[in-house]
């Protein structure tokens, strides 16, 4: 007896086409009654297909899943069907497909209807351009870079969400950090350094995000706390480090008035043109 599944794996593994002879060579001892049997089971269920080469027959395997979705579809409704099926979960722009298409856009937009009202493709709005849609298949989640991911709702970016992110990732790192003063200079430095994984895991257990937040969109609060001079980070094998910082040393007196940065400060003198008496950047400073 010859397993039908046995049959489709190895014309899979053919996807030029698979020959009796070679059936026969990677199932040594096999009937070919059975054989046969095995083959036209899978001729009947459409999982294979039959054609000839050269005089000789050969055995294609076909993707079901596939042939159903574009099953019921006209012939440019299949076109249309398998490049935005191409895309993948980025989707792909009507203007792209009408290029590769060749369909004008009457067409196109009659086809692209009939396709949503099947429930074959639906329309998704990118963050990257609200005014454009990209096509994909019904089933399919966009990729993050379509929906902006977690820090995005309908659009519009949370910013009061990530706001919080922030804050509560900031505290996790200040209170590890605090906790850990108690063990010395050398050991307790060591221990404030925070994982993502960890931070990542105390946002969740906080339950203040209605969606489902990844490592890689922690790691990503992370380093803004980072950019904002709030928290350090080292490289420590394969990942990084994070430790809540003190924050830029403050500036000296004289940096902060208009005579510490200014760029002609070396021409100014007490009797020249450029004096601090007609100076309106320090008379401004002073009033202030």
């Amino acid at each position: 007896m010859v397993d039908v599944n046995m049959i489709l794996e190895l014309a899979k593994e053919k996807p030029s086409g698979l020959s009796n002879n070679d059936i026969q060579t990677m199932i040594p001892g096999a009937k070919l009654a059975d054989i046969a049997d095995a083959i036209n089971k899978c001729l009947r269920t459409g999982s294979l297909e039959l054609y000839q080469n050269k005089g000789k027959l050969l055995y294609k395997y076909k993707d079901l899943s596939k042939a159903n979705s574009t099953k019921g579809l006209d012939c440019e409704e299949k076109v249309v069907f398998q490049l935005i099926e191409e895309a993948g979960n980025k989707g792909i722009w009507i203007r792209d497909i009408r290029y590769k298409s060749n369909l004008n856009m009457t067409q196109l937009n009659k086809v692209l209807k009939s396709l949503e009202t099947k429930k074959a493709i639906k329309a998704v709005k990118s963050v990257a351009a609200s005014k454009k849609k990209v096509y994909m298949l019904y089933n399919l989640e966009p990729d993050s870079t379509i929906t902006g991911g977690a820090w995005y709702q309908d659009q519009d970016f949370e910013s009061e969400f990530v706001d919080v992110l922030n804050q509560q990732c900031l505290r996790f790192l200040t209170e590890k950090a605090e906790s850990a003063k108690s063990l010395g200079p050398i050991l307790g430095r060591k221990k404030s350094y925070a994982t993502v994984e960890e931070v990542h895991e105390f946002i969740s257990e906080l339950k203040i995000s209605k969606v489902s937040l990844a490592v890689g969109d922690i790691e990503s609060i992370l380093y803004t706390i980072v950019l904002d001079n709030k928290a350090e980070r080292i490289y420590s094998g394969d990942s990084y480090l994070y430790r809540a910082a003190n924050g830029f040393i403050p500036s000296t007196g004289i940096i902060k008035t208009p005579c510490g940065m200014c760029p002609i400060e070396e021409r100014c003198s007490k009797n020249g043109k450029i004096n601090p008496k007609v100076c309106e950047y320090l008379n401004e400073w002073l009033d202030n």
